[in-house]
């Protein structure tokens, strides 16, 4: 339930990045790449798809030193390191990085994980992974003052994630909803009862509905 929640906020990195992008120091805004998770998470699938180390810095077009540097979790990575080295094992990007998921969390604006590239004034911030076997439906939703929309459980291992885009809104699992402001993002069980209530007039945000 959401009183378990992670808490996470996105937004506004791109620009404090690219202010700080000639001094070559990530911004100060900017949480740090999880190293260790990052680490464990190459180790595990390097040994699942039964690589060395040396040939998956070959497949992965790396110096064996770069990635010897990740594994123990003391180098620095890039989102084109990181996604050389997903292509390499098959694995998607976001099992590099993402962290073990709650039944329910809250991505607040400015907080997330961020990846930056090495050259472009880019910065990836993952604020949800897809499972396997998962499909998503990606829907635009607006919604006024008045009466919440209350929906019933969904089938079985239904997920909803929510990203606000205007105005305010009170969403999520029944029993616990939370305060969305524009830029953030709620994960939460779709198969409990569930709602959402607009707080401000001209409230908008996007919904994404995964199905197990």
């Amino acid at each position: 339930m959401l009183n378990a929640s992670t808490v996470v906020r996105q937004g506004e990195q791109v620009d404090r990045h690219s202010e700080q992008a000639s001094s070559g120091e990530p911004s100060a805004g900017l949480a740090r790449p999880p190293l260790a998770r990052i680490a464990a998470a190459i180790r595990a699938e390097r040994t699942r798809a039964g690589l060395s180390l040396t040939e998956l810095a070959r497949r992965a077009g790396l110096a064996k030193s770069t990635l010897s540097q990740l594994e123990a979790g003391t180098g620095n990575p890039s989102v084109e390191t990181l996604w050389a080295l997903s292509v390499a094992l098959d694995v998607p990007f976001s099992r590099l990085v993402d962290p073990p998921r709650p039944r329910s969390r809250v991505l607040r604006r400015g907080e997330g994980v961020a990846v930056p590239a090495e050259q472009a004034h880019y910065v990836a911030t993952l604020l949800s992974a897809c499972p396997p076997g998962a499909r998503r439906d990606l829907y635009t939703v607006h919604v006024e003052p008045g009466t919440p929309r209350v929906s019933e459980p969904h089938s079985p291992g239904t997920y909803e994630h929510a990203v606000l885009a205007s105005g305010r809104v009170r969403i999520g699992a029944s029993d616990d909803p939370v305060e969305l402001e524009p830029g953030d993002c709620v994960s939460y069980p779709g198969d409990v009862p569930h709602l959402c209530e607009a707080l401000e007039p001209g409230s908008s945000l996007v919904l994404l509905m995964e199905h197990r």
